[in-house]
């Protein structure tokens, strides 16, 4: 199983930018995806999740700006980010809670898409 992220790159405050993430490989079911980001010199954190039954929690930073997503049928999770700020300067990774063919659940983690909020 592989976690392919893109959308990253480079925006200016008050821009937005739209990251996706797609599953690859012998997945069974997906539970839980989401977002999460670690700035430099900085734990990665939560941005936002989403069950598969459409669920969603966001960190308090990007509630109202942020928006995840995901498509079923296509084992992609988005993440739509608007009103971006410097703060959110991140490399930003996509993660999902996969059952493969054997029915066991492994949390996934995707290489990371580097955002970066400058003027």
């Amino acid at each position: 199983v592989q976690l392919q992220a893109c959308g990253g790159g480079l925006v200016q405050p008050g821009g937005s930018l739209r990251l996706s993430c797609a599953a690859s490989g012998s997945i069974f079911s997906i539970n839980a995806m989401g977002w999460y980001r670690q700035a430099p010199g900085k734990q990665r954190e939560l941005v936002a999740a989403i069950t598969s039954g459409g669920s969603t929690n966001y960190a308090d930073s990007v509630k109202g700006r942020f928006t995840i997503s995901r498509n079923n049928a296509k084992n992609t999770v988005y993440l739509q980010m608007n009103s971006l700020k410097p703060e959110d300067t991140a490399v930003y990774y996509c993660n999902g809670l996969i059952a493969t063919m054997t029915l066991i659940e492994y949390d996934y983690w995707g290489r990371g898409t580097q955002v970066t909020v400058s003027s």
